[in-house]
């Protein structure tokens, strides 16, 4: 679930854009880069997507959920603002359903490649045929361990992860984006970088030529991002993949560099808000090895003390769990925090964590 993280007043964060103008609008923020902005079905209420300029047409960043609102959204887009335009590839920069959703539909529409990491591709097609019952009863047991009872764990194999198969059937081939590559697009040079933690291998693209940044998920202008672990990889330390991720960012995108979100609006000041999201999971985690120094505590437990200011629908209940978990799993590979199999002589088979 993303999270409102503390943004403190300063001169080094700054927007150009207070808002979007709304979905059927399309906004150029540089030459030759459009931003237009999608409606999503539950409360995170939209998602940025990008053209850029490439030769005779364009190429897309990112394409919207895959649902039918969103196709009519393209429909009338197409058919307006953006008439007569083609595209010339589809990038996507991770399988999350409101960045991958009508990857299919673009690509079978234009005729064009899509290009994304190979991560995040097999992550796509994972999730496309994921509710098989052997994984449904992997993610069942997941919860449970970690102390969610049965009602709260039907609502998370339910409505809380249903979301993550709304996509459109996705190409059956693609052109593979690596960290290191050097991608042209139209006269511009980009330089591919990839991050874990909010997704395995998001793909970021950043011109040095024009200092601009397109972040993605992985850094956004007023929330924090989610990073969550789930039960096809328990032990996963996706905090701390995410935490590494931004010091790699910081050190090679300048902080004059315009960044362009997948969600929010457009914002220099690239250092400071990296140095605000890290202080942000920080303060998460010292809430959490706070919350278990008296007695050994379930993810379970630990949700409402770590999300007391929210009230949580099955959807954002789900992102919220994955989200404690990856912050004890990273407070576990810090030392921080130790697991106890056991609480008072109970041997009831949940995970429990006590401050180290």
């Amino acid at each position: 679930m993303p999270s409102k993280a503390d943004t403190p007043p300063t001169d080094a964060l700054h927007y150009p854009w207070e808002s979007h103008p709304g979905p059927d609008r399309v906004v150029e923020v540089l030459p030759g880069v459009l931003w237009l902005r999608l409606k999503l079905p539950f409360r995170l209420n939209h998602v940025n997507v990008y053209l850029i300029a490439d030769g005779e047409g364009w190429a897309l960043f990112d394409t919207g959920f895959g649902n039918e609102a969103t196709i009519a959204a393209w429909t009338t887009l197409l058919e307006g603002d953006l008439s007569g335009v083609q595209l010339s590839r589809v990038i996507v920069s991770h399988a999350h359903p409101d960045h991958l959703g009508l990857a299919g539909w673009l690509v079978a529409r234009f005729q064009c490649p899509l290009q994304m990491s190979q991560l995040e591709f097999l992550h796509g097609v994972y999730h496309q045929h994921r509710r098989t019952e052997e994984r449904v009863e992997n993610s069942r047991l997941f919860f449970r361990r970690h102390g969610m009872d049965e009602a709260m764990t039907l609502q998370l194999l339910g409505r809380g992860q249903d979301y993550l198969k709304k996509t459109v059937p996705m190409p059956a081939a693609y052109q593979r984006l690596s960290h290191g590559d050097r991608l042209m697009i139209g006269a511009r040079e980009f330089q591919v970088m990839t991050g874990a933690g909010h997704s395995p291998d998001q793909v970021m693209l950043y011109c040095a030529a024009d200092n601009f940044l397109l972040s993605a998920d992985q850094v956004l202008s007023k929330i924090s991002p989610n990073v969550s672990v789930w039960a096809q990889e328990p032990d996963e330390d996706a905090l701390g993949a995410y935490l590494h991720s931004l010091r790699m960012i910081a050190a090679a995108v300048p902080d004059d560099a315009l960044v362009l979100p997948g969600h929010g609006v457009p914002f220099y000041g690239l250092q400071v808000r990296i140095g605000q999201l890290a202080a942000h999971h920080e303060e998460r985690c010292e809430v959490i090895a706070e919350a278990c120094i008296a007695s050994a505590r379930t993810a379970a437990e630990l949700v409402p003390i770590v999300f007391n200011k929210h009230v949580l629908d099955a959807h954002q209940a789900g992102f919220a769990a994955g989200e404690v978990i990856a912050h004890v799993n990273y407070l576990l590979a810090q030392g921080r925090l130790k697991q106890v199999d056991h609480r008072a002589g109970i041997c009831d088979g949940l995970l429990r964590f006590k401050t180290s």
